[in-house]
């Protein structure tokens, strides 16, 4: 099997027993009930290693991989760039504000547009650009409260929050140690402080670029061209298909 399709059975099967109460009313786990989309990611472009550079995202968007089982999901550019489609099912207690529709959904996730939009337009195929790099979210779960309110894994409570953060960074170990990349790039500030931590002691580098959220304005004002800058900066020198 695949080792990182071993790691996200077992991080599925880590989460199961953990707890989340109020605010939060909902839990989405898309390895669960999108784990045919997020196989095919994995057999697709996780298998060969190692890869230079880990984007490494802190968890799935409402629209994105809630919808598709794919980090940063966007339906459009997940079918139709990387070609990743796939039966997506529900969620045990789905939350009406924000339904499951797989890649029938009509909704477009910017944060997921930018990224892989900035992926496309460097590198023009998906082989290329996984060349090179990796897209992987730190936490699998979407959590919520009532109104359908998105609730960050850094907003949960300690006693929640704790046992969650050391499962994400059993599973982020594994998958470094499977992919042995020289460099990991936090997407956002989280993303970033969490490698810091889970990935201590290996002989990798960490570095950050903008979250490319349309909830920041910096992300607004050309996303892309500081995030090339920002991997320049980090000594990533391929861009543009180099």
């Amino acid at each position: 099997m695949n080792p990182a399709v071993r790691a996200a059975r077992a991080l599925c099967r880590d989460l199961e027993p953990l707890v989340f109460g109020a605010p939060t009313t909902h839990v989405y786990n898309p390895l669960v009930y999108a784990w045919a989309p997020h196989v095919q990611y994995l057999e697709r472009f996780c298998t060969e290693s190692p890869r230079d550079v880990v984007l490494l995202g802190m968890n799935p968007g409402p629209w994105g991989m809630a919808q598709t089982g794919v980090p940063f999901g966007e339906v459009g550019l997940v079918r139709d760039w990387l070609g990743i489609s796939g039966p997506v099912g529900k969620p045990p207690v789905e939350n009406p504000a924000r339904p499951i529709s797989g890649f029938a959904c009509a909704k477009s996730e910017v944060s997921g547009a930018r990224l892989w939009g900035w992926a496309q337009a460097q590198f023009g195929t998906p082989e290329r650009f996984f060349k090179t790099f990796f897209v992987a979210n730190y936490c699998p779960l979407v959590f919520m409260e009532a109104s359908g309110k998105n609730r960050t894994p850094d907003k949960l409570p300690a006693a929640e929050r704790e046992p969650l953060l050391d499962v994400c960074d059993a599973a982020l170990r594994a998958l470094i140690k499977h992919l042995r990349p020289r460099l990991v790039v936090g997407v956002g500030v989280f993303a970033e402080q969490r490698a810091r931590t889970a990935l201590a002691g290996l002989d990798v580098e960490i570095g950050r670029v903008l979250h490319p959220s349309p909830a920041s304005p910096s992300a607004n004002q050309g996303w892309a061209a500081k995030t090339q800058e920002a991997l320049a900066a980090l000594g990533v020198s391929f861009l543009a298909g180099a």
